[in-house]
């Protein structure tokens, strides 16, 4: 499906980029880049009340924008301007221009523990007066009576009673509705979480009055998005107002750009003579840092994260070599609001031996719970949904009707490295200069002198005791390294890569599009011994193997295709114990 960029015919224009801007109405306005999503409003308009979760800086914000547009009947007069050359524009619905919209952004507004239901108080009576004010088939005293209520719930259900009776068809749409309770979990504890998501806390009796609005009809339409189902099941027990269309395969591209979309902005900057990189090389980048986002089973394509591509546009328009750094800081997830969910007290806990898991092996297989509590987190199945909704996990396949979870890109599993880093020093197991370690690892890419920065990482772990209690096998000690190892700047970081029948266990490839000069490459084979005086024949036929399969991935066509103007050079390092007691060099004709 191709993108409507423009809100004219006028192709010859160059459009902005509209990164960091969610307003609708300012997108089109001002004839910055849009990508025409507006054909999914036609199948979202068959279910009335909606739940719908994306990772953050996913178009969450901006989806809700021009839904509120299209369906605010005080909008409706801005039909032609704002929605021209669009899908819905060509073929509108019936309740185009329909409804009183009242919107709500949770994240708008201080979440401090001690003032926050007064807060969301005055928020919510703000919103609610703004709309109010703009609707001209209410009255004054009409608003007086609503607006003096002392609650917002009292607020809302006066306004559902005087909709009701004079039928005023009302569409009620809340983005990030889970932000600050997460903030609170992660923060606060659970404790002063369930204060107002369970019993009688403000935040369940807000939303047990938007379904007493759905029930009694004047709230005909309700849309709601977050990045988890988990605060929705706690003040609802379970999303039982509405669909959950999260995982429905015809949604799956509704935010998000898909692969042709992408291609169809690089082609359109470039005929513009503003972009003047060679597309195919700039989609091959994006696809490998931003793409592989699969929420759905059924679905039949992956798609880009939003704001990476726009901020990759960004720094490349016009004319510009792109960004320096491929991530941007917007779409990390702050350690903070993970850290609950990895350690209990000063120990790692199962969650993070699942994390682990996932980076080690590069995939899990579980089911995709569309919802549970708060309180379950700490079952396996739930935290792998989780990691799914944030979008450190994506559906890679499906075998058995089970899908496999895997890490989509390497933003991802960089974001997700840096999080077992800040677990092993958060319990105080680990912790390394990082900016010492990237600057071993540039000599590495640059002049293929990898013995400092692997003597430096081994030299941390023979010093750290506190890791002696967690290296215990090869798949341990590889996620470990890779923790590390993946923290530098200059390397795709590549586990488990299949080569030559096998899966070598690390595999750095020099970040030479950001970096020309560097073009060393390594692929890393890791061998692990226990501590036992015994042992020094197994150790013996352990590094043997590993130059044996290094050998063998090395001649590997595929990893020549694939990194063409790339030198790699084969590392065998074996462990005994927390102990690195051979490194060995392999080259392509060992």
């Amino acid at each position: 499906m191709p993108a409507s960029d423009v809100a004219s015919d006028d192709r010859t224009r160059i459009p902005a980029i509209p990164y960091g801007l969610s307003y609708f109405r300012g997108i089109r306005r001002e004839g910055c880049l849009y990508v025409d999503k507006t054909r999914f409003l036609h199948a979202l308009e068959q279910e009335r009340f909606v739940f719908f979760i994306r990772p953050r800086r996913f178009g969450k914000t901006c989806w809700l924008s021009m839904m509120e547009s299209y369906y605010d009947r005080n909008q409706a007069d801005d039909f032609e301007a704002l929605f021209n050359g669009t899908d819905v524009g060509r073929r509108p619905t019936s309740n185009r221009g329909r409804y009183l919209v009242l919107r709500f952004n949770f994240s708008a507004f201080n979440d401090a523990v001690a003032t926050l239901e007064r807060n969301f108080e005055n928020y919510c009576h703000l919103q609610l007066v703004y709309t109010l004010e703009a609707c001209p088939e209410l009255t004054e005293p009409a608003r007086q009576r609503i607006c003096s209520q002392p609650t917002i719930n009292d607020k809302l259900n006066a306004l559902f009673l005087h909709a009701g009776r004079h039928g005023i068809p009302l569409y009620i749409l809340i983005d990030e509705y889970d932000n600050f309770a997460n903030t609170i979990l992660a923060h606060q504890g659970p404790d002063a979480y369930h204060a107002f998501t369970h019993g009688g806390g403000f935040y369940r009796s807000f939303f047990a009055t938007l379904k007493a609005g759905t029930e009694n009809g004047s709230v005909e339409r309700l849309f709601v998005t977050g990045v988890s189902p988990v605060t929705m099941d706690d003040v609802t027990s379970g999303f039982n107002i509405g669909a959950n269309l999260s995982l429905a395969p015809e949604f799956n591209e509704m935010l998000g750009f898909t692969e042709d979309e992408v291609r169809h902005m690089l082609d359109r900057y470039r005929n513009l003579d503003v972009f003047d990189q060679d597309v195919t090389a700039a989609l091959d980048t994006m696809r490998e840092w931003y793409d592989g986002y699969r929420f759905a089973k059924a679905a039949e394509n992956a798609v880009y994260n939003t704001d990476l591509v726009l901020y990759y546009l960004k720094h490349s328009v016009p004319n510009k070599p792109g960004p320096d750094e491929l991530i941007d800081d917007n779409v990390r997830i702050d350690y903070g609001k993970l850290r609950h969910l990895l350690t209990v007290g000063r120990r790692l806990n199962g969650n993070f031996d699942l994390l682990r898991h996932v980076l080690a092996e590069g995939a899990a297989d579980s089911a995709i719970a569309t919802s549970f509590p708060q309180a379950q987190l700490d079952q396996p199945e739930n935290f792998l949904s989780l990691m799914h909704y944030f979008g450190l996990l994506s559906i890679r396949g499906v075998v058995d009707g089970v899908p496999t979870l895997g890490i989509p890109n390497q933003t991802v599993r960089r974001l997700m490295y840096g999080y077992l880093r800040d677990a092993y020093r958060d319990v105080g197991v680990f912790s390394m200069d990082l900016v010492e370690f990237d600057r071993l690892t540039r000599r590495m890419a640059l002049d293929g002198d990898w013995r400092p920065a692997i003597k430096r990482l081994s030299d941390a772990i023979a010093e750290h005791t506190g890791i002696r209690d967690y290296l215990h096998g090869e798949k341990v000690l590889q996620g470990f390294l890779a923790a590390y190892l993946s923290a530098s700047g200059y390397f795709v970081f590549h586990t488990e890569m299949e080569l030559a029948k096998g899966y070598a266990d690390i595999v750095l490839a020099p970040l030479s599009e950001r970096y020309p000069g560097m073009r060393y490459g390594f692929v890393i084979e890791l061998k692990y011994v226990r501590r036992d005086p015994q042992a020094e024949a197994h150790l013996r036929a352990k590094a043997t193997e590993a130059v044996t399969q290094l050998g063998r991935y090395l001649a590997d066509g595929r990893l020549a295709h694939r990194y063409p103007d790339t030198e790699f050079k084969g590392l065998a390092l074996v462990f005994r114990g927390w102990e690195l007691v051979k490194s060995e060099e392999v080259t392509v004709n060992a």
